[in-house]
């Protein structure tokens, strides 16, 4: 028989409910905190890619000619490339800040495993235009904000936050030349997921000593509030927009946002990707070893690398693979039947007929007329006459109530949470129906 393809899914109704019930969290969640939905093309010119992260990521896409080899597409591995690409070509008209938002389907040419599929939704929040610790804040808040939503705690999961420059100046301090920075946040971003020895035996390869690398491991792996007197340490001396005032001022907007306990300072954040240019973060569970939830941070100035003037940003995404998966382990995802009431898939009413003929040329008509009543009706598949089967049908589609026709012009109205039953004329069951 044959199976969808590796790392990819087949959706039945109960799993695109589950999908859409934390895609249309986002999306509230979203509008509430005054984003606005763009979307962009699903592939794109592979040159986009390449602007962004050089010609290492082509290895990581699903790429394709058109006819004759004038041009090479790819389909989207991320959207951060076409929003870029997009504020650039209407910087000038975009109003200040930018606040976009979006929840595409993304595709990764990569070895699928637990949490990591080659086709996935992801969620993205970015504004543009403003270089505020405040905007940083209420980024990190709208991500907060819905796994809140979706019925996580602080105690499930935990926000990272870290900087790039303040790494940068810990590295510097240990002796990394400058040009080799670049190899040390990707170094970086594999502590926790590699062994001690084999980051020892990297950092060892990149001049440093193996206790220098120890105590880097050390520094990298320490989370604490910014409160504790570690924090002193670990951020060392003041530098403009890296030091403890930044951290001050980040962590007093995130207890203005109500997320500051959610949050930790963790410099083992590093977000290995290039064109990250200050705060960094990521979430992920507090107790566990899945890949991160999220992961987003401050990309200064990438706006310009596609033709648009200098503009501030700062953003994150959050895939749907991980985050299902830990709603799931951490007992949070709902049952399909509240996923579908709180969809507004619950229908209001089920039509079945008693097996006369009067009451089984009613039903179409009856069908009909709750539907242009604004009312979800449905009627049952099953072939069977017996009222008792047609009556479990209802209940296993969580109907509301179930319209039992009698004849063509009377009916049994039955509310089904209730069990509570009443004759009504034909005429009247979508007003009976609809006021309650």
């Amino acid at each position: 028989m044959l199976q969808p393809p590796t790392g990819t899914r087949d959706f039945y109704p109960a799993e695109y409910n589950r999908l859409r019930y934390v895609t249309e969290t986002w999306r509230a969640v979203s509008v509430r905190h005054g984003f606005e939905q763009i979307d962009g093309p699903t592939f794109e010119h592979l040159d986009l890619y390449k602007i962004k992260s050089g010609d290492g990521i082509v290895s990581e896409l699903f790429s394709f000619e058109r006819f004759g080899g004038e041009k090479t597409y790819a389909l989207r591995p991320e959207f951060t490339p076409t929003l870029a690409r997009m504020y650039a070509a209407r910087a000038g008209a975009l109003p200040k800040p930018t606040r976009w938002f979006c929840t595409p389907t993304f595709f990764r040419a990569e070895r699928p495993q637990r949490g990591r599929l080659r086709e996935f939704s992801q969620w993205n929040c970015d504004i543009l235009g403003d270089d505020s610790p405040q905007a940083d804040a209420e980024i990190i808040a709208c991500a907060v904000e819905a796994l809140r939503a979706l019925g996580l705690t602080s105690e499930h999961v935990k926000v990272r936050i870290s900087h790039r420059a303040a790494v940068e100046q810990a590295l510097v301090k240990r002796g990394v030349e400058p040009a080799q920075l670049p190899r040390w946040f990707t170094l970086l971003d594999r502590v926790g997921k590699i062994s001690n020895d084999a980051f020892i035996d990297e950092a060892m390869k990149l001049g440093m000593s193996s206790a220098m690398s120890l105590q880097l491991i050390s520094m990298m792996t320490q989370a604490t509030t910014f409160e504790e007197p570690t924090t002193q340490v670990m951020l060392g001396e003041e530098t403009t927009g890296t030091g403890p005032a930044y951290f001050k001022a980040l962590f007093a907007a995130l207890e203005e946002q109500g997320v500051a306990d959610w949050c930790l300072l963790n410099l083992g954040i590093v977000r290995g990707l290039a064109y990250y240019t200050g705060m960094v973060f990521e979430i992920h569970e507090a107790q566990g070893a899945l890949r991160a939830i999220a992961g987003g941070g401050r990309y200064d100035k990438l706006i310009e690398l596609f033709g648009g003037p200098p503009t501030p940003a700062v953003g994150f995404g959050m895939g749907d693979v991980v985050l299902s998966l830990v709603m799931e382990d951490k007992g949070v995802m709902p049952t399909d039947a509240v996923i579908a009431e709180r969809l507004g898939l619950r229908p209001d009413a089920v039509v079945i007929s008693n097996g006369t003929p009067e009451a089984d040329a009613a039903l179409p008509r009856v069908l009909s007329a709750l539907r242009r009543g604004n009312l979800h009706a449905r009627r049952s598949g099953k072939a069977t006459k017996n009222i008792g089967k047609l009556l479990q049908d209802a209940a296993r589609m969580n109907a509301r109530y179930c319209v039992i026709l009698e004849s063509g012009s009377l009916a049994t109205l039955k509310d089904m949470a209730t069990g509570a039953q009443s004759q009504v004329p034909l005429g009247e069951v979508v007003a009976r129906i609809a006021r309650r």
